[in-house]
Formats: structure tokens, C-alpha cells, sequence
């Protein structure tokens, strides 16, 4: 049945008139993506109670006023403060198996399948104020270490699952049936849960499961650096790594070999898919997975942190009719999301672009991406030979690794397509002398190469917690700057807040080096000069270094120093 839309629900109602609802509808057009409701709601022509009403009729929903209810401890354990935060629901009363929810948020259509997976129960929701459900959440939602700890010590307690864990892991053949009853436990489902929505919720990169001989560990990477949660019980190691290769659909019967697999979730309404790899250990199966979350890479060249001259030189190249492009950098420093941006900006009707990628991490309408398989000998090399014969305008290959793949992308170039790939060096003058050390003859580099865009990532202070910091003389000495010459600047730190988790950063920005090539660099290149004469000469013409980008980025009080001689060398 098709769900009413919300603005004639109102009018319905009678609490706007029609002339309103076209103001309203106008507005809309001007803000996509904003719902009728909320605009209403700003423009103070319906109350918070209204939208309840509106937004219960339209999902054949029971309003109610959760004003000053205590929900009960034993419905409140039920679900976890990341999911609360996450849905924006507040747990009524469990009754007969059936789960009773308030929410402010009806419209998030998954909402109720992806609960019942997460908790195993029925879900039955009514409609609350979103004032209502913010307050309570804030008020008893609100201390994820608290709740995980809770879970743990409850697992801890749980001696039947002990004995369930020791017993199959007592030597002998495993019984397939009992490993399926224990990873589908509800504790083991609950923790596993529990640690998957605060990694997105943090917007965690990847979340290590390790096994030692004492204790079983899970991290969560987030800004590039790993964060210890609290660790279960030892004996849980082979129940959580198994649920997550059955979520994976890998082999739970083998322990031997590495496995790769995948696991596609939807949380909150928006995909999340996660990339699992399975490594055996001395002590048992280390798992790490990697979060693609798509709600948080925003795939805009405006985005990704590029000052404006950078910005306006690297779109210049991106638009040439042939020639190659590359990114360099460690592995993590966001060269893939600065590519997909630029793929996503140059996504127009009247151009093909094709990719091959080890794997494609982010699907995007309108681009044919294809995945690397090295088991039946699809890789770079080959696949760019056949994406060739495909017609293309502009192809992105994920990363050139060998000769080979350097020769076909030159070949691509040279017949008049535009090729852009990544590739592993310090910084943009250093990757001609890897080309070389490739085997790639120079003159075949100066003939094609267009541009090296550098790039590091750095973490970003906290803004709730920033203070202004007078630097040590050791750092004024590693930056090369006198305190004459600081004058009344100041550099910044965070000094640590419940926002950070009390490490002073939050979030990441990036640190880019642009060089062009041009008739003076590529006789340079041609007479064999060194990647510092090369650095030198591109300083000379305006390339801004990644130390000089960071260290404008450390006086704006957007990183630290500190961050800034970690990420990047100082240029000769």
C-alpha cells in the first residue's frame, strides 16, 4: 500500500492550508533531501505533537507521550546504546516476545527487520516527539563503555557457554550443528552486534579481532589509530570469529587456510559493508574487517580538503583528453577516495569510464567497475587490456604494481585515453624515480605523465576541546622555525573530552602536493635529474609541499604539529 505523503497528511488534518503545503513544497525544492515535517516544523507552523500525529497516521502508527517515562532495567538492557542512538528509539515494555519501541523516525522503513535481527525479538513501534526521544536518549543511552562492559561481564558469568566453547574446542573432530547452536547464542550475537554498531557509529576504518595465548583482544581503528575495547572472555574467540565467517559465508570447518569474504549490512537505513579477512594464528583465527560505510565518505572533490589552487590545477589535468594521472601515498592516506571523487565528478552522460579495482570499494552509478581475482588470473594488467577494447574515455587501474601494468596504462595514454592509478611513494617527485626503478624508460614517463598528486592523511583536533599550545624548542628545531619568527602565532592541541574518547582528536584532514609536469620538468626528467633537483625546481614554480600544506593547516589550529612531522618529511 502506497504511504500517503506527509504534506497532504497535514492539510488532511487541518493544521496547514494548501497555500501553505505550496510554500512548503517550494522550500523542499530549494533544500533536497529536507522532509516536509522538519521544514514545517522550523518554520513554526505545526508543533512537535502535530508531526507525531501527522507521522502516525501516515505509517498506521499509535502516537504516544513518553514525557518523564522511566523505561524498565530488564527492557532497557534489551537494547544497546548505539542501537538507541542509532535508531533514535526508546525501549517501552517486552511482552510475549514482542519488543515495543518508541520512536521519533517511522519513516526509516528497515528499522523494525534490522531490530529484530539485532535483538531476536518482534518489533512493535509508536510514535514519539523527537524532543522527547532525544532527552531520554541523552538521559539513559548514553555510556557505550558502561554497556559493553555490562555485556561482557554477563558473558563472563554465562557458564553454559563456557562449556559449550571448551567442549568443541577439546581436541577431536568439530561438530558442525553445535558450532552452528553456539554462534547463533544470543550473547554471542549480542556482543558481536554491539561491537559492529559502535565502530560505525565512531566511523571506524576497520575493527581487529586477535586472539592470544591469555586473552582475546578487539580494537577499532578510527582516524588511523587503533583503540582497545574492553576484551571478552578468552574462551569466546572461536564463538565470535566463527559468527562473523558465517555472516561472511566462509567455511566455519576450515582453520587452516586464510579466507576473504564479505558482509553486507544495512544500519540505521544506509549500507555498511564490511570486508573480512580471516588469518589462522598460533592461538586461533585473527579476523579483521574493514568498514565501507558509504554515508561517510562523501565522494566530492570539494570535500577532501584541497586548497583552491590545488584544487583548480588538479581539475585542470582531470579534464585533458589523454595522458596519465597519478596519486601516491602510504597505504590509508585516502588516495581511493580522492580518485572516486574525481571519477564521480567526471561522471557525465557523454564519457565511458571504466575501472579495475582490488576490490572495488564503493559502487557508483553510471561507472563500469571491475574487480580483481588473481586466483583466476584477472589483474591489472590483463583486465586494462581488455578495458581497452571496451571503448573507454577515462580508466581508473586501482594501482600500478609491475612493468607490465605500467606498459598497457602507457599504451592507454598514448592512444589517446585519460588513465588514472595510484601508486606507493613518499611524496610527487620521488614516484618518477619509482617509474624508473619500474623499468619504464623516461622518455615514455615525459611523453605521458600529466600529474603526481601526494597525499597523507593527518587527524583533525577536536574542536570541543582545542586550546592554544606554545611549542617546545625540540619542535621549533624539527620544524625549522625560531620563536623570532613564530612572532604572536600560536599552534593547538586538543586536550581531550568525552567527544574524542580523551585523545584530543576527531575526524581527519588531508595534506595534498600537486606537481605538474611541465616542458622544464620533463627535460629534467630526460637528463636524468634527481627527485630533490626535480622537488626543488617544482617548489620554484608554486607546488606547495605536504610539510608547508600541514603546517598552514597546524597555525589554522586544524591539526597539530605533532601530527604534521609524523606524516610528512621535511623537504630538502
Amino acid at each position: 500500500m502506497a504511504v500517503r505523503r506527509m504534506g497532504q497528511i497535514l492539510v488532511d488534518l487541518g493544521f496547514i492550508t494548501d497555500e501553505q503545503l505550496d510554500m512548503l513544497v517550494e522550500e523542499q525544492e530549494q533544500n533536497p533531501g529536507q522532509k516536509i515535517g522538519k521544514i514545517a516544523e522550523e518554520m513554526g507552523l505545526v508543533s512537535d505533537d502535530q508531526i507525531v500525529q501527522a507521522l502516525a497516521e501516515q505509517f498506521g502508527l499509535q502516537p504516544v507521550d513518553i514525557e518523564g517515562i522511566v523505561p524498565p532495567d530488564d527492557v532497557r538492557s534489551v537494547i544497546s546504546n548505539a542501537m538507541a542512538q542509532l535508531y533514535r528509539v526508546i525501549p517501552l515494555h517486552l511482552k510475549d516476545n514482542v519488543l515495543t519501541l518508541a520512536t521519533c523516525d517511522p519513516q526509516n522503513l528497515s528499522m523494525q527487520d534490522e531490530l529484530r535481527t539485532f535483538v531476536g525479538y518482534d518489533i512493535r513501534l509508536l510514535v514519539a516527539t523527537e524532543t522527547q526521544i532525544v532527552k531520554l536518549i541523552d538521559k539513559y543511552f548514553n555510556d557505550e563503555v558502561e554497556s559493553i562492559e555490562k555485556i561482557v561481564n554477563e558473558l563472563q558469568q554465562d557458564n553454559e557457554l563456557k562449556a559449550a566453547s571448551e567442549k568443541l574446542l577439546g581436541g577431536g573432530p568439530i561438530n558442525l550443528s553445535d558450532v552452528s547452536e553456539l554462534v547463533d547464542s544470543a550473547p554471542v550475537r549480542k556482543l558481536l552486534n554491539m561491537v559492529l554498531l559502535l565502530a560505525i557509529k565512531d566511523h571506524a576504518s576497520d575493527i581487529h579481532f586477535e586472539p592470544f595465548e591469555e586473552e582475546f583482544r578487539i580494537r577499532i581503528k578510527a582516524d588511523g589509530v587503533l583503540y582497545e575495547m574492553v576484551p571478552p572472555p578468552r574462551h569466546l574467540a572461536f564463538a565470535i570469529t566463527s559468527r562473523i565467517k558465517v555472516m561472511a559465508n566462509l567455511d566455519i570447518a576450515e582453520r587452516r587456510l586464510p579466507q576473504d569474504g564479505r558482509i553486507e549490512l544495512s544500519i540505521g537505513g544506509h549500507p555498511v559493508d564490511l570486508r573480512v579477512s580471516v588469518l589462522p594464528t598460533m592461538f586461533g583465527e585473527s579476523v579483521v574487517c574493514r568498514v565501507l560505510d558509504r554515508s561517510v565518505v562523501s565522494l566530492d572533490l570539494g570535500n577532501v580538503g584541497m586548497d583552491e589552487e590545488t584544487m583548480t590545477g588538479f581539475r585542470k589535468v582531470m579534464e585533458k583528453p589523454n595522458g596519465i594521472i597519478l596519486v601516491t601515498g602510504p597505504t590509508g592516506s585516502g588516495k581511493t577516495t580522492t580518485l572516486y571523487s574525481a571519477l564521480s565528478e567526471m561522471n557525465r552522460m557523454e564519457d565511458k569510464l571504466i575501472t579495475t579495482e582490488d576490490p572495488v570499494e564503493y559502487d557508483i552509478d553510471g561507472i563500469v567497475q571491475i574487480p580483481i581475482d588473481h586466483d583466476i588470473d584477472v589483474t591489472f594488467a590483463s583486465c586494462l587490456r581488455a578495458i581497452l577494447r571496451q571503448d573507454p574515455d577515462k580508466i581508473l587501474v586501482g594501482e600500478i604494481r609491475d612493468l607490465e601494468t605500467a606498459e598497457i596504462a602507457i599504451q592507454a595514454s598514448l592512444t589517446g585515453h585519460t588513465v588514472f592509478s595510484t601508486l606507493h611513494t613518499n611524496d610527487a617527485p620521488s614516484t618518477i624515480t619509482r617509474l624508473k626503478d619500474m623499468g619504464v624508460p623516461t622518455f615514455l614517463i615525459t611523453a605521458t605523465v600529466e600529474a603526481i598528486l601526494a597525499q597523507r592523511l593527518v587527524r583533525r583536533i577536536c574542536a570541543e576541546c582545542r586550546e592554544p599550545v606554545d611549542p617546545s624548542d625540540e619542535i621549533l628545531m624539527e620544524i625549522e622555525v625560531t620563536r623570532e619568527q613564530m612572532g604572536d602565532r600560536k599552534f593547538y592541541r586538543g586536550a581531550g573530552c568525552g567527544t574524542c574518547h580523551n585523545t584530543g582528536y576527531k575526524g581527519r584532514i588531508g595534506l595534498f602536493e600537486l606537481m605538474i609536469l611541465d616542458d622544464d620538468l620533463r627535460d629534467m626528467i630526460l637528463n636524468n635529474a634527481s627527485a630533490d633537483d626535480l622537488r626543488e625546481k617544482a617548489r620554484n614554480k608554486g607546488m606547495r609541499m605536504l610539510r608547508d600544506a600541514g603546517m598552514q593547516f597546524a597555525f589554522e589550529g586544524k591539526t597539530t604539529v605533532e601530527e604534521v612531522i609524523r606524516e610528512t618529511i621535511q623537504d630538502a
